[in-house]
């Protein structure tokens, strides 16, 4: 009996049953959805080898430490040993709870059950229910719980970002516990949630809002999870307290206030915010959750569904930085709009939901692994011509691989769902469900988007009346569905995006529906003339070669996840010719069995008949998603102005040596960042970071022998500086120009490692700094 109640608890909570009973529609467990052999089960595969790939010693190593223990292996390289030690393991732990649900591996299983039984060792050695990998975590949470904070968007008390960190850990044993089924997590769980709470009840509401300006991921959403579990209203209550102001306030009164904000910081509180208000019927919090997603959605974000550039919101009236950086969507915050997302669709049943959740999981997510030897993808560059870096199991610890790993255990979780009296088909994937309400096995049959349909076969015990919906996108290319059952057409109903069968089904039935593709554009949201092609939901686009993919399998240093290797001029980008309206007719399927296709009127002449096809299939190549739309005398009139500043900007990178952008939270980690009165800011989508005291990074010289530093500042000629090198003073920065260089001193010039200092010099705070560059 006491088993049958868990997984009671555990299917309501997976299908995001509120207490207040206000669910619109059931999601299945994930433990009843297996995948067919397709792209996702590809993906699927190399997701496991690559789990069972990592030594679980290694990631449990900084908690054996931080619990006093002696760990049986040292700590993996990379951010897991440079100040975000332990942060993989919570994803590890979601990640396997999430596998060994979705595949029923027993050998996953074990593994699922030692980490757990470790990471036990730890909290039990602990005494006080902490569990974490923070280096010398104990000290911060007790001047923490004494009110002694120094908060700040990439830190908190001298320490990267713990509770970004220890909110990992927290959300593994929940997923271990609710989708796995293991009990131990739950008391595990509970026992972490008391022990912060104990550290945050004790802080004013206005010390815990200081706090929370450091990343926090979703803590309010995890404790609103254990008073879900546990019906103990201090958790939603603390849940609440852990909601940040600063971005909730804005978009309570409907305010887009996103620019210049970490993306992946925000997201993960708009979950909380989201989970807070189904749990308490809280509808002004839950229609705040909605407006940001439709904020990002429909403003912020590109065709393949990704948002961000170098991790930051820009602004939604400018995507030329999308344009033109290497560091396009960070992959963390697509699965964090895909966790939202999951959420606003359940409690509301619309189909927009599920449109995004299509077009950014097959775009996005799929082609975030390699499809051959596996590794995870952080930026996902929009830059024509740029390509993407893969992590190694053995030297990249990002949290684009934590997340990365949980991202294609989880295929399975919006293929179906269900209302009273009816199976909901949301996504055309190969898979097989297992409803055991209704004692049905439901298979899908389907080579989508290969294939322009799919096919349901029922196998039931007894025959059943109830609806069949599966839905009928807007990409589709005609208005009349066409639908046969048992091979004969059959009689439904079209509305709100879904095509119905009502009838009794018998053992054995088959249902079929077609799904015609149409081309279409997707121009940037800021209606500049970019535009991506589309067929369907799937995003078209263009191998441009292989060259210098430099670093494209990543090694373990800190910048070792962004594609650092050249970038192609833009000049020489290839645009189309010709006006919006006569876009579609440049495109031609290359053949009726492929996805295909070929793209004339293009310029320069040389790229005439490029090969279009579907973005996840392109891998360990340059490529091109976005093209931009150019009458033949304003490519003209434009190339040269193009050129001059692509060639000024190539020059300068090739003669810089390392560089730092200020005010950009992962750019000052990389680069160590230490400050006294210092804080960040964003001009019109120029990031800085001024002080009234001193900030510093340290700089690598990579061998070379740097000549100068090059400071770039926010002109204000009431403002100065003066920087330091290694602690000698190099020189004033004045506010009446923007670009400074200063010589670097003969003493440091063979050193391996430089100190750029900043400090205030005559004026109150110092300019704001937006970059500073090591030049040879």
């Amino acid at each position: 009996m006491r088993k049958y109640i868990l997984m009671l608890l555990l299917l309501t909570y997976i299908n995001g049953e509120a207490r207040n009973n206000q669910k619109e529609v059931g999601l299945f467990p994930i433990k009843n959805i297996r995948l067919s052999q397709s792209d996702f089960k590809n993906a699927e595969s190399l997701d496991i080898s690559y789990i069972m790939g990592l030594n679980p010693d290694r990631l449990l190593a900084p908690y054996m430490k931080e619990a006093g223990l002696t760990p049986k292996a040292e700590n993996y390289s990379n951010w897991e040993n440079t100040g975000l030690d332990g942060h993989i393991g919570g994803h590890y732990l979601s990640a396997l709870s999430y596998m060994y649900a979705t595949t029923d591996n027993s050998e996953i299983g074990r593994r699922l059950d030692y980490f757990l039984n470790e990471l036990s060792r730890c909290q039990e050695a602990s005494g006080n229910g902490y569990l974490s990998g923070v280096p010398n975590g104990k000290q911060i949470w007790n001047d923490i719980k004494n009110g002694n904070i120094n908060a700040s968007p990439f830190g908190l008390n001298d320490r990267w970002v713990p509770l970004y960190n220890i909110h990992k850990i927290f959300s593994g044993l929940r997923d271990a516990y609710t989708i796995a089924g293991k009990e131990k997590a739950k008391s595990m769980l509970i026992s972490l949630t008391d022990w912060m709470y104990d550290i945050a009840s004790g802080l004013s509401d206005e010390q815990i809002q200081d706090m929370l300006r450091s990343e926090h991921g979703g803590l309010n959403e995890v404790f609103a999870d254990v008073y879900y579990i546990t019906g103990d209203r201090k958790y939603l209550d603390m849940a609440k307290r852990l909601s940040h102001r600063v971005l909730l306030d804005p978009l309570l009164r409907k305010e887009d206030k996103l620019t210049g904000m970490h993306a992946n910081t925000q997201i993960p509180k708009v979950i909380g915010f989201k989970r807070i208000a189904d749990l308490e019927g809280n509808k002004e919090w839950s229609d705040a959750s909605d407006f940001f997603w439709h904020t990002v959605v429909n403003n912020r974000s590109v065709s393949i569904g990704g948002n961000s550039v170098r991790e930051h919101f820009h602004s939604s009236n400018d995507f030329s930085s999308m344009m033109e950086s290497e560091q396009g969507p960070e992959t963390c915050n697509t699965y964090n709009m895909l966790r939202l997302t999951e959420m606003l669709y359940r409690t509301t049943g619309d189909v927009e939901y599920v449109n995004y959740y299509e077009r950014a999981l097959y775009n996005h997510i799929l082609s975030s692994i390699n499809p051959v030897q596996g590794g995870f993808v952080y930026f996902t560059p929009m830059r024509s011509g740029h390509y993407r870096v893969y992590s190694q199991p053995q030297t990249s610890f990002w949290c684009c691989v934590g997340s990365g790993l949980e991202n294609h255990a989880k295929y399975g979780e919006m293929i179906y769902a269900h209302k009273p009296g009816e199976l909901i088909v949301n996504l055309f994937i190969p898979s097989t469900l297992k409803w055991d309400e209704n004692s049905m096995t439901i298979t899908q049959e389907t080579q989508f988007p290969y294939s322009e349909m799919t096919k349901l076969i029922i196998r039931t015990k007894k025959a059943k009346s109830m609806k069949i919906s599966l839905r009928y996108p807007g990409w589709v290319s005609s208005n009349e569905p066409v639908i046969k059952i048992n091979g004969k057409d059959a009689d439904y109903t079209l509305e709100n995006g879904y095509v119905t069968v009502n009838r009794k089904w018998d053992d054995g039935d088959s249902i079929e529906m077609e799904l015609p593709m149409k081309l279409h554009t997707m121009q940037l949201p800021d209606k500049s003339p970019y535009y991506s092609f589309m067929y369907g939901p799937i995003v078209l686009a263009a191998d441009m070669g292989k060259e210098r993919l430099d670093g494209m399998f990543a090694d373990d240093s800190r910048g070792g996840h962004i594609a650092s290797g050249p970038q192609l001029p833009l000049q020489n980008i290839p645009a189309i010719t010709g006006d919006e309206k006569s876009l579609l007719q440049n495109i031609k399927k290359v053949s009726a069995d492929k996805l295909e296709f070929c793209l004339n009127n293009v310029y320069p002449s040389n790229y005439e008949g490029m090969t279009l096809r579907p973005f996840a299939k392109l891998h360990d190549c340059r490529y091109m998603v976005y093209w931009k739309l150019e009458t033949e005398d304003g490519i003209k009139e434009k190339e040269l102005e193009i050129a001059r500043k692509e060639n000024e900007r190539l020059k300068l990178d090739m003669s810089t040596i390392d560089m730092v952008s200020c005010g950009e939270q992962q750019p000052e980690s990389d680069h160590f960042i230490r400050m006294s009165g210092s804080i960040m800011g964003n001009d019109n989508g120029i990031f800085w970071r001024d002080t009234n005291d001193w900030f510093s990074y340290k700089m690598r010289t990579k061998g070379k022998s740097p000549r100068s530093v090059m400071i770039k500042v926010v002109p204000d000629n009431s403002l100065n500086a003066k920087i330091y090198i290694n602690g000698i003073e190099a020189g004033t920065i004045k506010g009446e120009s923007d670009i400074h260089e200063f010589s670097i001193p003969e003493e440091v010039v063979e050193l391996e490692e430089l100190e750029i200092r900043i400090t205030r010099h005559l004026s109150e705070r110092s300019l704001k700094v937006s970059s500073i560059r090591l030049l040879e």
